[in-house]
């Protein structure tokens, strides 16, 4: 996760420091690391963590039960500065 996409959703999601977001897996949705299949984000305390990275306060995590979805690959978060969002990538772990 970039700084830069981790301040965009601090501002975008109002996210007061200390917050959480999940990352999770969801059925249906384009562009995924497994056809079928794409990331949602909830605002919501963890349970089990398996990964998480904290940038400005702010910690961004995944849970046990969707590592699957990352299986051998790591989630590259950055920002794409023409389009002022999000972009994800995958790369080999």
């Amino acid at each position: 996760m970039s700084e830069a996409a981790a301040n965009w959703y601090k501002e975008e999601l109002m996210l007061a420091d200390e917050s959480y977001v999940r990352f999770h897996v969801r059925y249906g949705g384009v562009g995924g690391n497994i056809p079928g299949f794409s990331l949602g984000l909830s605002l919501e305390q963890p349970m089990q963590i398996h990964t998480a990275i904290k940038i400005n306060n702010i910690t961004f995590y995944i849970e046990d039960a969707d590592a699957w979805y990352f299986d051998e690959k790591n989630l590259v978060i950055t920002l794409n500065d023409q389009l002022n969002e999000p972009q994800f990538s995958y790369e080999a772990a």
